[in-house]
């Protein structure tokens, strides 16, 4: 009788174990949408970032001798009514837009990800955490939204400074009006994991509940926490660019692309470029990072991963 068996190699018995992170990225190439969706937002990145350092021309710079001009050498994209060059618009802009959409993104992910941990974990707090969000969830946030800008943007210019009080302002309204999906997802997430038996063993040997979610609850909640991420980036971008389109923004010397979408409406019909341009940053923006997290959704889901 011959012995099929594959002889062990060394190398292989010594090997130190895969990163989970690669099978994850293995997973995560396999949806061609997320593979676009990156390439397109890597794309967006550089323009905003490394653009202006190439386009060095000054976004705010009035030249009214040379306004409503079109697309040429000097000015690919044209200039507005006063004469600024649009390029060099569209890349500071982005970089407020995408700023706004990473913080407000941040910071709504930390308050839902908090909420939605105690509430699952915690019982006595489940109910009034809960009502809490169902509280938020029936508000309606576009008129919350403008009257908290409208409350407190002179208040935090004053005390920050202009451009820094509104940042600061936009990312906390976002923030504070977009963590309702996070906390009850999560939540239900961790309604189920604190029944699992690792953590009933971590319970049974006296570990505080600050370690389980910490070493245990935490890192096996990832997979929704990232996901909703990437989609809170989306959202963020398009309410910060709708209080700018509605002039609740940031100052009109602080070009965002809501605030070039703003200024470009009453010239729409003579130069529909003007609004054009922005409309499509943002849109690809928007759609790149719901690719993106529809692929972080299947790679980092261990029941799909692998497949």
């Amino acid at each position: 009788m011959t012995d099929t068996a594959k002889p062990l190699n060394p190398d292989e018995a010594f090997r130190p174990p895969r990163n989970q992170w690669w099978d994850v990225w293995d997973q995560f190439k396999t949806h061609r949408g997320a593979l676009a969706g990156l390439a397109v937002f890597v794309s967006i990145i550089l323009f905003v970032v490394v653009g202006p350092l190439i386009w060095q021309v000054d976004p705010g710079q009035l030249n009214i001798r040379l306004r409503n001009q079109g697309p040429s050498r000097d000015f690919p994209l044209g200039t507005d009514q006063l004469g600024r060059d649009l390029l060099a618009r569209l890349m500071y802009g982005g970089r407020i837009s995408v700023a706004v959409g990473l913080v407000a993104m941040f910071l709504g992910l930390v308050i839902g990800t908090l909420i939605g941990v105690l509430a699952g974990y915690f019982k006595r707090l489940d109910s009034p955490l809960m009502r809490l969000t169902d509280l938020f969830l029936a508000l309606p946030l576009l008129p919350l939204l403008l009257i908290l800008v409208t409350l407190f943007r002179d208040s935090l210019a004053r005390t920050f400074g202009e451009s820094i009080g509104v940042f600061l302002l936009i990312c906390f309204a976002i923030a504070i009006t977009s963590w309702m999906q996070t906390a009850r997802i999560v939540r239900g997430d961790v309604l189920a994991l604190k029944e699992r038996e690792y953590v009933l063993a971590a319970r049974s040997i006296g570990t505080p509940s600050l370690r389980i979610n910490t070493r245990h609850v935490l890192p096996n909640v990832l997979s929704p926490i990232m996901v909703s991420a990437t989609l809170g980036i989306a959202s963020a971008i398009i309410t910060e660019s709708a209080l700018s389109f509605l002039g609740l923004g940031f100052p009109p010397d602080f070009p965002t692309w809501g605030r070039i979408l703003y200024e470009g409406r009453d010239w729409i019909e003579q130069y529909p470029a003007r609004v054009v341009w922005p409309g499509v940053l943002i849109s690809l923006t928007v759609l790149s990072v719901n690719y993106i997290g529809d692929g972080l959704r299947d790679a980092l889901d261990p029941r799909i991963r692998g497949r």
